[in-house]
């Protein structure tokens, strides 16, 4: 009787977990203040809806989360962003 071959063959390789370790931008670059007149840098952390991306997705600490959110906010008040958008980026 032949042996059956007990080595598994993949079509496909098996995903390892290559995650890249999420940092704060704000933190590495020494970033003090957001600046809510730039607008291009703020769709950075704003979805295609035009929501505020969590800080698991974007990475950022807790204190700059809420700063980003606050830019946020003033940027839309003064019309710098858009409140709601079907394709904002």
């Amino acid at each position: 009787m032949a042996q059956p071959n007990t080595d598994i063959k993949y079509l496909t390789p098996i995903a390892v977990d290559t995650k890249k370790k999420k940092y704060c931008r704000f933190k590495k670059n020494r970033i003090k203040y957001i600046d809510y007149k730039d607008a291009d840098f703020l769709l950075r952390f704003v979805n295609e809806q035009g929501k505020l991306l969590p800080r698991r997705i974007t990475g950022t600490s807790t204190k700059y989360q809420r700063k980003v959110a606050q830019a946020v906010k003033r940027a839309r008040h003064l019309a710098l962003m858009p409140y709601l958008a079907d394709c904002l980026k």
